[in-house]
């Protein structure tokens, strides 16, 4: 279906593999690779000291389960459709842009939540709310006694 030609399209196509197609036999990896990030962002949860930044972040991240079917926990074990093996199968991927792979929104919630853990970092914001940059450059223009 074309939605805004020549910029977005939708079309339906079966992903058997994993990033760019890539990996078709050996997708159960990267279902453990999903299953360890969502344990590692649900314990990084319990750290949040009021940054709904980090939330958003770490939530779209955990929510953003590669499988049809929605996302975090039961769906990293079996990818949808196709063979119901662990994981093995097939995800729909249906948004497509000129000169690019066509993907799906769980795609833009990981790359969008790591763009923005990546900024949080980078900006020095603590996963507790707090700016570490600031309160560094405080310490150092306290005269030494």
């Amino acid at each position: 279906m074309d939605v805004l030609p020549p910029v977005l399209y939708f079309r339906h196509h079966l992903n058997p593999g994993a990033a760019f197609s890539m990996g078709t036999d050996y997708t159960w990896i990267f279902t453990l690779i999903q299953a360890t990030v969502l344990v590692l962002a649900l314990w990084w949860f319990r750290r949040l000291g009021g940054s709904w930044l980090w939330a958003l972040a770490l939530g779209g991240l955990a929510g953003s389960g590669k499988q049809p079917h929605g996302p975090a926990l039961p769906t990293h074990g079996a990818r949808g459709r196709g063979e119901h093996t662990f994981g093995l199968g097939a995800v729909v991927d249906f948004i497509r842009v000129p000169n690019f792979a066509v993907f799906n929104v769980a795609d833009s919630f990981i790359v969008c939540s790591i763009i923005g853990l990546c900024a949080l970092m980078i900006f020095g914001w603590g996963i507790d709310g707090s700016r570490e940059r600031a309160e560094a450059s405080d310490r150092d223009e306290t005269p030494a006694s």
